[in-house]
């Protein structure tokens, strides 16, 4: 049993007892207790309040008192306006230790039956993946790793978008402008070479509107006849069409492009079990707006356009098919949600998408749940915010986005500056360094994206990201570096990983704050994954290593005269390490052993 559920049993039992207040101690809701104040538990009296008929501070008090006297885990209590805040024997934490010492797998939940699939990446193949994909990916990836500790099977998929207007984009102007270049010709990653055609098909059209405009024309008159549009739409209709000429240019830039994403799929450490290609599914979908249709969900208009009517669930008529019979990208998605489900009888499906999805995922679960999907309700949106740079925000058909491949060298590059400055090289040859330039910039850059609530908006400063001090991936790199030269050194000593608890009679403060983080770890991975929340298990590891820290400062370790404290502190030190690493996995993030 653990120590929250069996002071939430002592609680209810108080509640009951002092009160006649009957409640099931899984409702009752502990908090961490707050910095400033005495203990690590804290309970909230004031939901109580009105079925005791009691002010909530004589409520804490009442229920501090019992607790003391009956409650074998509570050493003590403060009360602060209605806040109880329970402070527990010190023998406890250090039995906690030792167990969590022998407990190889802290943290992990054993695997279960539960299927999740999550849809990371989603890239075009007109260009290359950029800082918003990178966003994109960390959290995905995080997302699986969270799941797979919380007892999760998970598929990692991935849909790539390479049909369509943009992709025909890309391609005329590589027919105009390409003069039978490629990436290997001009030492260029294939996706960046494609990318570069999309900017230059825009710069194109903008100057053949200006033309236009200058004869005569009104801007939309221009806008709709460019010449260089018009071959891009002739283009989506000889692909259609299958002509063969057509294809072959489409297949050979795709895999240019297919190419330069591997490049950056291995730095950047994604992998995939399933992919989809738009190219592929697009057609999907139309099967279920006959079942919709013969199921009275959906309805026909007089132009044979097919909608459904979300207005009882608090939205509007949505359109599911075109008159013309083709496809909108609500019928691919029909039309996957049921091709994954064949594919994995998942029990969730997670969809890391940008926020400015939000209204389309809310559609699709609806119309999911109206046609009986037994699967629509373990489906859910990671919705995310923008990424933006200090120079503004990104446009990918000007040709300012910032490209994942950019800000990873930048941030590699930083990672060495900073680094060479503050002398954390020392004993390292070239190519060790030149690797913990790499984990440091990535994992600042990981990090840095992930640490935020996904749904908030990013200004990205990589400067700030990169500091050794404050909440930052390389903060919490060091700290792991300087706790494995501890552990070095206690084999050095020949000092044993291991101690006597009962011959420790007092804590201090800061060790009892570190094991208790330490036993916190398997709840925050459970409310990272029910909330499919990274920056819970961020904000965790930023917590654990800055208590490590004030432990570090206030406490020796090898001064220490009392061998089984001392033993005690490097099995501390030693835990705190691993536990910090796994964090850092699941963010994705590699941890050094040495700076």
């Amino acid at each position: 049993m653990t120590i929250d559920k069996q002071l939430r049993d002592s609680i209810s039992l108080g509640l009951s007892e002092l009160y006649d207040i009957q409640s099931n101690s899984e409702d009752l809701t502990l908090q961490p207790t707050r910095k400033e104040f005495q203990g690590t538990h804290t309970f909230v009296t004031f939901p109580v309040a009105k079925k005791a008929g009691k002010n909530p501070q004589v409520i804490a008090e009442e229920l501090g008192n019992y607790l003391t006297k009956n409650d074998p885990l509570t050493a003590s209590f403060q009360v602060v306006k209605g806040f109880l805040n329970l402070s527990l024997h010190d023998n406890l934490w250090l039995e906690k230790l030792a167990d969590i010492a022998g407990e190889p797998d802290w943290g992990q939940t054993p695997a279960n039956q539960s299927m999740a699939v999550v849809e990371i990446s989603s890239p075009n193949t007109n260009k290359p993946l950029h800082l918003g994909h990178l966003r994109n990916n960390f959290l995905g990836f995080s997302v699986c790793n969270i799941l797979e500790a919380a007892g999760y099977t998970v598929k990692k998929v991935c849909i790539v978008n390479d049909r369509g207007i943009h992709i025909c984009k890309s391609m005329v102007a590589y027919e105009k402008f390409g003069n039978g270049d490629t990436p290997e010709k001009l030492k260029v990653k294939g996706d960046h070479f494609v990318g570069d055609y999309y900017v230059k098909f825009n710069q194109e059209f903008k100057q053949q509107v200006r033309e236009i405009v200058a004869s005569g024309a009104d801007q939309k008159e221009a806008e709709k006849n460019a010449p260089i549009l018009k071959d891009a739409q002739q283009m989506l209709k000889n692909w259609e069409a299958h002509d063969p000429p057509t294809l072959e240019l489409w297949q050979l830039m795709n895999q240019w492009v297919y190419d330069g994403f591997e490049i950056t799929y291995k730095i950047i450490g994604a992998n995939f079990d399933q992919i989809y290609y738009e190219s592929d599914t697009y057609l999907l979908g139309k099967d279920i707006v006959n079942e919709g249709l013969e199921k009275g969900v959906f309805y026909k208009k007089e132009d044979q356009s097919v909608w459904v009517d979300l207005s009882q669930e608090g939205l509007d008529e949505k359109l599911i098919l075109r008159g013309d019979g083709t496809s909108v990208y609500i019928t691919q998605d029909l039309g996957t949600a049921d091709l994954r489900y064949q594919d994995f009888q998942f029990d969730r499906l997670v969809y890391v998408v940008g926020n400015e999805q939000d209204y389309h995922f809310n559609v699709l679960f609806k119309i999911l749940k109206k046609l009986g999907r037994a699967y629509a309700d373990g489906m859910y949106h990671l919705s995310y915010g923008m990424v933006d740079l200090p120079s503004g925000k990104m446009k990918s058909r000007e040709g300012t986005v910032v490209d994942a491949d950019q800000i990873i060298e930048e941030m590699v590059r930083t990672a060495e500056v900073h680094t060479r400055e503050l002398g954390k090289i020392e004993g390292l040859d070239q190519e060790e360094a030149q690797k913990l330039y790499q984990t440091l910039g990535l994992g600042a850059l990981k990090y840095f994206l992930t640490k935020v609530d996904p749904r908030k908006r990013i200004l990205f400063n990589p400067e700030e990201s990169i500091s050794f001090q404050g909440d930052t991936g390389p903060f919490i790199q060091y700290t792991h570096a300087r706790i494995s030269a501890i552990l070095r050194k206690a084999r050095t000593l020949a000092l044993p990983f291991d101690f006597d608890a009962a011959a420790i009679s007092e804590l201090h403060p800061t060790e009892r704050s570190v094991i208790y983080l330490l036993n916190e770890y398997p709840n925050r991975i459970a409310i990272a994954a029910s909330e499919f929340a990274p920056s819970v298990i961020a904000q965790y590891v930023y917590e654990l290593a800055k208590d490590y820290n004030r432990f570090y400062a206030d406490v020796s370790i090898f001064n220490e005269q009392d061998t089984n404290k001392q033993q005690f502190r490097v099995v501390l030190s030693a835990q705190t390490a691993r536990i910090i690493k796994d964090s850092m996995r699941l963010l994705g993030i590699d941890v050094p052993e040495r700076m």
